[in-house]
């Protein structure tokens, strides 16, 4: 991902809690040259120093025997916004885009059937609805079986960790200002979550 300086994250746990808030990502392959992608929610952990990246596919997407001792590519993105020149001090601007991105790169391995995906759709459930937890437990061992056959688990240590925000940070603060004022009163949510990141620069 092309990055200039002054637009990199600060630094690692910044761009790991990024990808933890907006954590529904995109995994990306190439199979014979042809980029293949799928929409997955992922959790993300930290161990020994290392970004693990955890999800599973539908066991019909091809992509899941795919990323087998491959490199893939994950990019978490969410909140972006359309940025107006009449934000500007001066007329010779034009239209930009503010957001922020962080591409994970690394290597996938799979989780093996049983206890492990078992264990992933544990932590998952906690993750993203810990209330649901009690449902699943009490659900039928047959059938939670046969759900877990159609998935198939993975993890992915990452190896590169590149985050990108994008904030108008080479703009002057009362233009800056400008853009969080116009963003902070748009009734589109994403917007503003735009103008939120913009007034936490330093």
């Amino acid at each position: 991902m092309y990055i200039p300086v002054f637009n990199k994250f600060p630094d690692q746990q910044e761009a790991i809690c990024f990808m933890q808030r907006y954590s529904f990502a995109t995994i990306i392959t190439a199979d014979n040259n042809v980029p293949v992608a799928t929409h997955l929610p992922f959790l993300i952990e930290q161990r020994d120093n290392k970004v693990v990246l955890l999800s599973h596919f539908a066991k019909a997407n091809p992509q899941a025997s795919a990323i087998i001792n491959k490199p893939v590519l994950v990019i978490f993105t969410e909140p972006h916004a359309y940025i107006s020149p009449a934000n500007y001090e001066k007329e010779t601007n034009v239209p930009t885009w503010n957001y922020l991105a962080v591409h994970a790169y690394g290597k996938a391995s799979l989780l093996a059937e049983g206890s492990e995906t078992a264990g992933l759709l544990t932590k998952m459930i906690n993750t993203y609805e810990a209330g649901y937890l009690q449902q699943w437990n009490n659900l039928p061992d047959d059938y939670k079986q046969k759900m877990m056959k159609g998935i198939v688990a993975f993890e992915i240590i990452v190896d590169d960790l590149q985050g990108k925000q994008k904030l108008s940070q080479n703009r002057s603060l009362l233009e800056r200002e400008n853009i969080i004022n116009t963003l902070s009163k748009s009734e589109d949510s994403v917007e503003s979550e735009i103008a939120e990141y913009i007034s936490k620069l330093k």
